[in-house]
């Protein structure tokens, strides 16, 4: 009387779309390799698998340049290394480096000079022994030397030269051709597009180099599938277990496949990928109501209509579900069933031959 009961108030709880029990002993279930799982509740469905790459952020991406023309002595990293913020990557043997420091030397002794005479002069102008107008050529020369010694010494700073490297050299005044190139911030060394030996010319590159987390997923979404994609919205990379948000939706539709570019930001996880891998991603896609996730196996289609197999005492009962997604292992199904409902995964066309064989 209980087991009665208790599939009466089941089959109350179902839709009208369900039918008949289909009975199925213990015996015959082991037999068949039956095997129920309870569904699962769900307010998101994950779209098809979509092409995607890994990029990295443009802000994050560096190429090291050469300071100035010379020989490349030294290559000190190369590709894969992680570096730190002030890292020497190379060494190049720069005459004109020579060059920018002994006219840095002449300049900053002609600063002096001036300085010191335009100082001398700017006193007596103001003591009314002097004219003005040998002021203001004095005042004139000085600033001109001035405006040298700024461009000079920009170009050794741009070198890789800092304040103390200049004070030193005004001290001891020992010209050196060793440039060394240091890293701009911590990062990886993504390319070295160089060699060793190789002559180079100011701003000829050397190393790419990047920061790897955060980083991009470029994401190519058919232009049908668009309007339901907002920012914000989860991405997934099942073959390594990362998700991330979608930051960024294109406005162009690309002519190879019609397909708009979806860029999402990987925070957690981002040390699983790198930089150019090309790899399959979901979507998640929101719902206005709470639907279900089932297994692939336990949806069966006949006469157009899917329906699933609801576990029951003495059998399993179909009811007819509406496939509102599929996903790559699962299916998303509206139905209004109880949440605490098994369905058979494993099995499904015995039930469905057993089903069907007895109408």
């Amino acid at each position: 009387m209980k087991t009665l009961l208790s599939t009466l108030l089941f089959m109350l709880a179902l839709p009208v779309v369900a039918t008949e029990l289909v009975p199925f002993t213990e015996q015959q279930r082991q037999a068949m390799q039956i095997e129920t799982a309870a569904i699962q509740a769900t307010s998101t469905s994950t779209s098809a698998n979509l092409p995607g790459k890994v990029v990295v952020p443009n802000a994050q991406l560096h190429v090291v340049t050469a300071p100035q023309r010379g020989l490349i002595e030294t290559l000190l990293v190369a590709e894969g290394d992680v570096v730190r913020q002030g890292q020497a990557l190379a060494r190049i043997q720069s005459p004109a480096l020579l060059e920018l420091q002994s006219e840095y030397l002449e300049v900053h002794t002609r600063y002096q000079l001036a300085k010191s005479n335009y100082d001398r002069v700017r006193k007596l102008n103001k003591e009314g022994i002097i004219a003005e107008r040998r002021f203001l050529e004095t005042k004139a020369q000085y600033q001109e030397v001035l405006t040298a010694l700024s461009r000079v010494k920009r170009m050794l700073e741009l070198s890789g030269m800092d304040e103390s490297f200049l004070a030193r050299l005004r001290e001891d005044r020992k010209v050196d051709s060793t440039l060394i190139v240091i890293a701009p911030f911590d990062g990886v060394i993504l390319e070295q597009m160089t060699t060793a030996g190789k002559r180079v010319e100011a701003a000829d590159p050397l190393y790419q180099i990047a920061s790897l987390n955060p980083l991009w997923l470029e994401i190519h979404v058919p232009l049908v599938q668009i309007a339901n994609i907002r920012p914000g919205q989860k991405v997934i990379v099942s073959s390594v277990n990362v998700s991330g948000t979608i930051i960024t939706i294109g406005k162009k539709v690309h002519g190879t496949d019609q397909g708009v570019r979806v860029r999402a930001e990987i925070r957690e996880g981002a040390e699983k990928l790198r930089p150019g891998q090309f790899i399959q991603v979901q979507l998640a896609i929101p719902s206005d109501q709470e639907n279900y996730r089932v297994p692939r196996s336990a949806v069966t289609r006949t006469g157009g209509n899917s329906f699933i197999f609801a576990e029951q005492p003495g059998g399993f009962l179909p009811i007819q579900v509406r496939v509102l997604a599929e996903e790559t292992d699962a299916v998303i199904i509206g139905a209004e069933i109880p949440t605490h409902t098994r369905v058979v995964v494993t099995g499904t066309a015995a039930i469905k031959a057993a089903w069907l064989g007895g109408e």
